[in-house]
């Protein structure tokens, strides 16, 4: 049984003991590093700076929701906008390897600039063990590398402090509601953002059509399930495919884009099924994203493949 209390408090008392100075920590908004900041504040207070790095790559009003976050929690944070960095480094990249090791850097680079602005020689991340298990080692296979982990730079001039190291996205969700943590029920993002949902090149046209379809699923699937007609998924999105197919607009011919529906439910992210989503909220979904983008968009397909052999994310 997890003892969420103790785990706190050894964690406390490991924090302090370890970070004999200043420290900024990697903050997205999620629930992972939204506890792990919260641990570390309590920990050494104001020696701590959140850094919330605008990728521009992230979700429709992602930036703004979590500047609110930061400022309710009362911790020091700096918002960094870099996204011009971000694209100009993924720019020709396909490989969703080179995507994650890329970004990985690009994080780090930018949080070694930060760190030196506020004097800190400790960086805090909020790594949890799916994090390390699916980015692999000499023991275990590398499904993906996480950006936390595999992205990481050999040459990284930090010291780095990871108090959920051990702990699985459960858990972490038992220390979130403990704490009082608003981001405790928070849907799973990925650190590289949209960049592992925009399949193929990563272009600031692409991201656009991307996050606008996401926020599509997303509000879609909320009021599904606020008129009860589905169970909340544990993450839910799109995915923007590179391919087009041939379709209709009127009585016009249409060469467009493929977009995914991805739902799953999952306690720990180590396994997924696929969410059975109902038809009428697949139709809805479809009807508004080719709608909205018809000029981009003219065909939506469901995913409905479990974990394994899928991952829930596509790259």
């Amino acid at each position: 049984m997890f003892d969420v209390k103790r785990f706190i408090e050894e964690q406390l008392a490991a924090i302090t003991a370890k970070i004999d100075g200043k420290a900024i920590i990697a903050c997205s908004g999620g629930v992972d590093s939204m506890v792990a900041a919260t641990l570390a504040s309590r920990a050494i207070g104001d020696k701590l700076l959140a850094i919330y790095v605008d990728t521009g790559l992230m979700r429709k009003g992602e930036t703004d929701e979590v500047r609110e976050m930061l400022q309710e929690t009362g911790i020091n944070f700096k918002i960094v906008d870099a996204g011009d960095e971000f694209f100009s480094a993924l720019k020709e990249v396909t490989d969703p390897e080179q995507k994650r090791k890329i970004i990985g850097e690009k994080f780090i680079r930018v949080f070694e600039r930060e760190a030196k602005g506020f004097g800190a020689k400790y960086l805090v991340q909020g790594t949890i063990a799916p994090d390390w298990i699916e980015s692999g080692n000499g023991v275990r296979d590398t499904i993906k590398s996480h950006h936390n982990v595999g992205g990481l730079p050999k040459d990284m001039g930090m010291i780095l402090c990871e108090p959920l190291y051990d702990l699985y996205k459960d858990e972490v969700r038992q220390v979130a509601r403990f704490l009082g943590v608003k981001a405790s029920e928070r849907q799973p993002f990925p650190g590289p953002a949209l960049a592992v949902r925009c399949l193929g090149e990563v272009t600031p046209e692409n991201i656009v059509i991307v996050r606008e379809a996401c926020h599509i699923v997303e509000d879609e699937i909320q009021k599904a399930v606020a008129n009860k007609k589905m169970e909340m998924p544990w993450q839910y999105f799109a995915v923007l495919l590179p391919t087009k197919s041939v379709g209709v607009q009127g009585d016009r011919r249409a060469y467009g884009r493929t977009v995914v529906i991805r739902a799953v439910a999952s306690i720990d992210a180590m396994t997924a099924t696929y969410s059975k989503i109902p038809l009428d909220v697949l139709d809805a979904i479809s009807t508004r994203i080719t709608n909205t983008m018809k000029a981009q968009v003219n065909r939506v397909v469901y995913d409905i493949t479990n974990k394994p052999p899928a991952t829930i994310e596509w790259e």
